[in-house]
């Protein structure tokens, strides 16, 4: 780690995602520390944690628990990048250092939450998180969603936390109804 910002954020949120095993209270305790953080980026974030890429969003690694049990990562928005349908398999806190995120939500209406087939997604809300904001979720229920930046907003830059090395989630195909679990790949630091 490279500054007392970040050193003081990683401890905090080890501490308190350890003491606090259920998804919901640890991102309670969490979101007001990323609130602080993303006051700080300044202090610790270095150009590699802004590059962007021209052909998808990017995930800069900033931080990675050597147990797995967190990841931190700037993510890199152009105008009309946007992830795929996915969800996490975990809690995350995140914050919006630049720009304005969009996130618009799905709810599953199908029972098996476990399966990969038979899904029954409908489009939910929509949220738009400007600089400073900061959101979070948890793993159940499934937190499913399509974020990115529209092609007529300016770029964006956020902070992401998650309860683990975040190198693999699940993506929907909506049409379809079906689920599968995908690697996805960072740039170092």
């Amino acid at each position: 780690m490279t500054s007392p910002a970040l050193d003081t954020f990683v401890a905090q949120a080890i501490a308190r995602s350890r003491a606090l095993t259920d998804p919901a209270d640890c991102v309670l305790a969490l979101a007001p520390l990323m609130l602080d953080l993303i006051g700080k980026a300044g202090s610790f974030l270095e150009p590699q944690h802004y590059k962007s890429d021209p052909d998808h969003y990017a995930r800069n690694l900033v931080y990675s628990a050597p147990d797995n049990s967190l990841s931190l990562y700037t993510l890199v928005w152009l105008p009309g990048q946007w992830t795929p349908v996915h969800d996490h398999g975990s809690w995350g806190v995140v914050g919006v250092l630049e720009g304005v995120l969009e996130e618009r939500s799905y709810v599953r209406l199908s029972h098996d939450r476990g399966a990969d087939s038979g899904i029954e997604l409908v489009r939910g809300g929509v949220i738009l998180l400007g600089s400073g904001a900061v959101t979070s979720f948890v793993p159940n229920p499934d937190h499913i969603h399509i974020t990115g930046v529209p092609a007529e907003r300016p770029s964006a830059v956020s902070l992401h936390l998650y309860g683990r090395t975040m190198d693999d989630f699940h993506i929907y195909d909506v049409a379809a109804g079906t689920r599968k679990r995908v690697e996805v790949a960072h740039n170092e630091s």
